[in-house]
């Protein structure tokens, strides 16, 4: 399974993006408009067309950053936000990076990676968390594929890659879900240990 840069980039070229709701995930606007503090870092990886930086910016979040392994998606934003900061927007491999953030975004990210690199996901978002970060999002809580993207998983198996790096630990049967997605998803709030 190589799902790479190139992988991607067709998945894009090609249309083939059943994940993209082509608006912001319900949770995550719900989650958006309770925060306060306009000044947070926050990193949305495999952000792909980010519905969620779009938001938050549109929300006065200057400080948004989002890396995707694909280029299409990038330029997709900065055709709809032509005031996001290029430099806030990052073509690059997620497990590369090493700036640091206070909030992690979690949507779609996890089940696009490939299962192996759960444990190594879960490392690296504790590393480029600043202490008391947060990691957010929704997870699938479902079986989806098993030889391509997106890759489901459960409760059970997440807490086994995210308990060493977090504490507490927050994850629920997300109640407010985009309707087909309504009974597959968690959501997901982790504080740095």
């Amino acid at each position: 399974m190589n799902l790479n840069d190139k992988f991607w980039e067709n998945k894009y070229k090609t249309n083939k993006i059943g994940w993209d709701l082509g608006e912001i995930s319900p949770p995550l606007k719900t989650y958006f408009n309770q925060l306060t503090n306009k000044d947070l870092k926050i990193l949305i990886p495999g952000g792909g067309n980010s519905y969620e930086a779009e938001y938050l910016f549109q929300q006065g979040f200057k400080n948004v950053y989002v890396i995707d392994i694909a280029k299409q998606p990038l330029e997709n934003l900065k055709f709809r936000v032509p005031n996001f900061s290029e430099n806030q927007i990052l073509h690059a491999n997620f497990f590369d990076l090493d700036n640091t953030f206070d909030l992690i975004i979690e949507q779609t990210f996890f089940c696009a990676i490939n299962p192996k690199l759960r444990a190594k996901y879960a490392a690296k978002m504790h590393s480029i968390l600043k202490p008391n970060g947060k990691l957010v999002g929704v997870l699938f809580n479902t079986v989806l594929n098993e030889d391509h993207p997106p890759f489901g998983g459960n409760k059970t198996e997440y807490l086994s890659y995210f308990e060493p790096y977090f504490n507490p630990i927050y994850i629920e049967h997300c109640y407010n879900s985009y309707y087909n997605r309504q009974g597959m998803e968690l959501f997901v709030r982790l504080l740095k240990k």
